[in-house]
């Protein structure tokens, strides 16, 4: 089985495929440009590189959220109309449980950070054992302080990883009372290669979903929104 991999709901704009085993190709780009710009000509890129007709594609996974607003959107829009165009269902991946699966195996917690501005964070925590990935805590939107009491109350070495790093890396040496350390750079942001490799385990369980039934999760209500309410209440 061969599964199309999109993830745009953070800084990383990334495309890959993975078969199987194998990864043949991922495209991802972490520099100074958005995603409307980058997603289609990185995707055009790789069904050239790897020669690939689209239409051999099993199902197309897609971080689904948590993230960006305008990076989900664009992301959902781009696997939704793909998924349209070649009948393909998609594949519906939580986006900290994505990125989570780039330290497969990992020994140590796995807690994701992304920002979520205001002192909060897109945030879970994960482990792994012979079963695979297990969700300790759901993917949530919290503030720093809960995620990290969550993960002191734990008392097990924990590994950070994502956007939110940098953000709250003072915090965390700070208040952080169980041994922790930060994923290197070429695991601490969103891959597509991780969001098609978990894909390719729902397309086994037969997690899938129409593109017509796409929704990306956003956890919460946009800035944009939530100054509308607050207008409204004032």
């Amino acid at each position: 089985m061969k599964v199309l991999g999109l993830d745009s709901s953070g800084l990383v704009a990334s495309v890959a495929v993975v078969e199987e085993g194998n990864l043949l190709a991922e495209y991802t780009v972490n520099y100074k440009k958005t995603h409307s710009q980058t997603l289609l000509p990185m995707l055009d890129a790789v069904v050239g590189m790897l020669e690939l007709d689209l239409a051999c594609v099993d199902a197309i996974a897609v971080a689904a959220g948590p993230g960006s607003f305008t990076g989900l959107r664009i992301g959902s829009a781009t696997a939704k109309g793909l998924g349209l165009a070649l009948g393909k269902p998609l594949l519906h991946i939580p986006t900290v449980d994505g990125l989570a699966y780039n330290l497969w195996g990992s020994r140590d917690l796995v807690c994701p950070l992304m920002d979520a501005r205001r002192s909060q964070a897109y945030t879970g925590v994960y482990r792994f054992s012979s079963k695979g990935m297990e969700v300790v805590v759901p993917q949530c939107a919290v503030g720093i302080e809960e995620i990290i009491g969550r993960v002191n109350e734990m008392g097990r070495e924990v590994i950070f990883l994502g956007d939110g790093v940098p953000v709250f890396s003072g915090y965390i040496a700070q208040n952080c009372s169980v041994p922790f350390s930060f994923a290197p750079a070429h695991l601490n942001k969103q891959r597509a290669a991780a969001v098609a490799s978990l894909g390719l385990l729902y397309l086994k369980e037969g997690k899938t979903e129409t593109a017509a039934g796409h929704r990306p999760d956003y956890l919460r209500l946009s800035q944009a929104e939530r100054e509308r309410m607050e207008k409204e209440k004032s």
